[in-house]
């Protein structure tokens, strides 16, 4: 077996490959894509109702379309009723921070990052108490987030749009991971 020299030997790690644990009530959903000569479509939900037929229990009463700049972050959005359902188009690329703030909860101070995007069709339900913030990889062009709510937006005193710093969860979490 190949010995590696003292400075490399120290610095050697193995990438863990095994099942990572979710936060609690975060269901990633893989979409399909179809493809042809001409380009591609993805359906991102029949609604029955306001009822996603995708993500069972969620009545979406608005959809929303954002656009981030590259390489900006926005975060922490917090909900204490809303659920998000969010998709971004497979030519973007974004990381998608979550964190679990539900007190009592089984996965309760968890931390999750996902890529979106990227070639990848996947919705993503964010349920209230979830932290989430996004981070536009891209460094030259924009990235888009379409997304379902269950909670119209409201400025007055029904207003369920609350906010956490940016390095809540320290600043290392948007750093892009290099090896």
């Amino acid at each position: 077996m190949t010995q590696f020299n003292e400075s490399a030997s120290g610095a050697y790690g193995v990438q863990d490959y095994s099942a990572q644990p979710t936060i609690d009530g975060v269901e990633i959903i893989q979409l399909r894509r179809f493809n042809d000569d001409g380009g591609s479509m993805t359906e991102l939900g029949r609604l029955d109702g306001g009822m996603h037929k995708l993500v069972p229990g969620f009545e979406a009463k608005q959809i929303n379309y954002s656009v981030m700049d590259p390489q900006v972050i926005k975060a922490f959005h917090l909900h204490k009723r809303q659920t998000d359902v969010w998709y971004v188009p497979p030519s973007d690329k974004i990381m998608l921070v979550l964190a679990d703030v539900r007190s009592g909860s089984a996965t309760e101070g968890q931390v999750k990052r996902y890529v979106l995007g990227d070639g990848n069709s996947f919705l993503v339900r964010i349920p209230p108490g979830v932290a989430h913030g996004a981070k536009n990889l891209r460094t030259v062009a924009p990235s888009a987030i379409i997304y379902f709510v269950d909670v119209q937006f409201s400025v007055d005193e029904d207003c369920d749009e609350g906010r956490l710093p940016w390095d809540f969860f320290g600043t290392d979490v948007w750093e892009v991971e290099r090896g």
